[in-house]
């Protein structure tokens, strides 16, 4: 089978890969039809994180079961899925929690990656969402919209549920990546009446604005964080992060009122944080990994099948499974806010 597959920074690859097969009875084999490129993905794809050479990569997509392990009793071959990043059991103290972006009993990678023609997935009793019908029953947009509920519209719902996000709050989203327009997203749908979006790129503010958000500030550090006050009644309710750079994470805390609660899902790039920052103000700090799995069956896939919300607006270009290098590149360059992957037509 195809396969995308890391060979150093800045170069990724199509190989042909053995097709995966069953190896635990809470497996499943899946027929990829769309992928993505991921914001998480260019930290390896810079150098910035490590990542071991010649290995399969990405996480986020939908297909068709194609075989399961015996254990696995509620979706069956055949089924259409969201495929979660996460890999939740469902049945661990987190995952009951609310929490399987932090399992208890994922495996390690979970699987095989993403960005391929097939992959094998662990819990795929629990983990996977199905949706109802078949690829062939929705539109492209609709399809889109559906791969973005494997991570990134997750992630941003992650974000302003940690923030605690409600009826009427005013709301700051760090970040005009995916996932931060994601979050925007998902403000609005928590029903926030005010959302400020940090952007300096014309297109990421313009399809802030489709999303949600009221206000744009392109300023940075000290002069974002006055422009936020000029806007408000003392700062933000609740603010997302979505980000990670340690001047992302200090102006959250610093553009919140007393009291007001940070959700933090951009992947951290430092291990120090000044939390005296947090305590003189009263602001909380909650966030991490998403529980994609939760948030898809709670809410976000039928807020997707009823026209509610559509992020699949924010993939902006779209390649073949051939062209992944360039799918990466695009990404890399800025010249995509989220590359797609068509994996299967």
């Amino acid at each position: 089978m195809k396969a995308a597959v890391f060979i150093e920074p800045g170069k990724v690859e199509i190989q042909d890969l053995p097709k995966p097969t069953i190896q635990e009875p809470t497996d499943a084999i899946i027929r990829v039809v769309r992928a993505s490129v991921c914001g998480s993905d260019l930290w390896w794809f810079r150098g910035i994180s490590e990542r071991p050479h010649n290995t399969p990569v990405g996480h986020e997509a939908i297909g068709v079961i194609e075989e399961v392990g015996a254990d696995v009793k509620n979706v069956k071959a055949g089924d259409f899925v969201i495929v979660p990043f996460t890999h939740g059991c469902g049945h661990c103290a987190a995952c009951l929690a609310g929490f399987d972006g932090n399992c208890l009993n994922a495996k390690e990678m979970g699987s095989s990656g993403f960005q391929a023609e097939y992959l094998r997935f662990t819990n795929a009793d629990w983990a996977l969402v199905k949706i109802p019908g078949q690829p062939s029953d929705y539109t492209d947009e609709q399809l889109n919209s559906l791969v973005t509920l494997a991570d990134v519209m997750a992630t941003g719902y992650h974000a302003a549920a940690s923030a605690e996000v409600k009826e009427g709050d005013t709301v700051v989203v760090m970040g005009d990546g995916a996932v931060g327009l994601c979050g925007v997203l998902s403000a609005k749908l928590r029903g926030a009446k005010r959302i400020i979006a940090m952007s300096r790129h014309e297109d990421r503010q313009k399809l802030a604005r489709e999303f949600g958000a009221t206000d744009i500030i392109a300023e940075r550090g000290d002069d974002a964080v006055a422009k936020v006050m000029e806007l408000t009644e003392g700062g933000a309710d609740a603010v997302l992060e979505c980000v990670g750079t340690e001047q992302s994470v200090d102006t959250a805390v610093k553009v919140g009122r007393p009291g007001a609660v940070v959700g933090r899902v951009g992947v951290p790039q430092k291990a120090e944080m000044n939390t005296n920052n947090l305590f003189w103000r009263n602001i909380g700090l909650r966030g991490g990994v998403a529980s994609v799995t939760t948030y898809d069956k709670a809410e976000l896939l039928k807020a997707v099948l009823d026209g509610k919300i559509n992020p699949g607006k924010v993939f902006t270009q779209q390649f073949a499974l051939d062209d992944v290098q360039a799918a990466y590149d695009a990404m890399d360059q800025r010249k995509a806010i989220k590359s797609l992957l068509i994996v299967e037509k």
